[in-house]
């Protein structure tokens, strides 16, 4: 379907353009949200005439969101969730959570504006850019985590994936001998330790023989 831009929109073009887009795209977004109109004669003729209106309106809405752009880019949210020792978490942080977020803080952000190409399926620092107009891009962070205890940690740079974090040890630090000592007196159970009971007394026999 053609359309004329009555904004500017990402990758489509400039306002007052005659752009071809997915018709499903038009009758879902485009048209019912007033940023374009069907191209035919009339609505031209209806778009140059009102052309310096839509400009007007068009930067106040700009400005608006730049007043939120100025409060809401680069703030970081803490969203808790559950998730297992390797930080995978038990479903998703998906947009509607993300706006259900930013909502909770005062901010009213629609579905759309939300870019997240996959949902977020692991505990850790996640960077989201939300359109709040067709020029003003902002980034917000996500610091998903098991408890806000765990948010604080991992907003100071801790990993919460490492070994350190999940088993108590410094991966960085472990050496090859740290692993198996064979000089270690190690606790052997009682089958293990009555294997070796009999195969010492088996060796004593056979140097009993030999000397016989």
């Amino acid at each position: 379907m053609d359309v004329i831009l009555l904004e500017r929109i990402a990758k489509l073009g400039q306002m007052g353009e005659t752009v071809k887009v997915r018709d499903g795209y038009a009758r879902n977004y485009l048209l019912p949200t007033g940023r374009a109109l069907r191209a035919n004669a009339a609505n031209k003729a209806r778009f140059e005439a009102e052309r310096a209106v839509l400009e007007a309106r068009n930067l106040e809405r700009r400005n608006e969101a730049q007043k939120i752009a100025d409060t809401l880019d680069g703030k970081s949210f803490i969203v808790v969730r559950s998730a297992g020792e390797t930080g995978q978490l038990y479903g998703s942080v998906a947009t509607r959570d993300i706006v259900e977020i930013l909502g909770d803080e005062g901010f009213k952000i629609s579905r759309n504006q939300v870019v997240l190409n996959h949902p977020i399926k692991t505990v850790g620092l996640h960077k989201v850019e939300i359109q709040l107009h067709a020029e003003v891009y902002v980034t917000v962070e996500l610091n998903v985590a098991r408890t806000a205890e765990e948010a604080e940690r991992q907003l100071h740079g801790e990993d919460l994936t490492s070994a350190d974090a999940i088993y108590g040890v410094d991966e960085d630090a472990l050496r090859p001998e740290d692993f198996f000592n064979p000089d270690a007196d190690y606790d052997l159970d009682d089958e293990d330790e009555a294997e070796e009971a009999e195969a010492s007394g088996e060796e004593e026999g056979e140097e009993e023989d030999k000397n016989a």
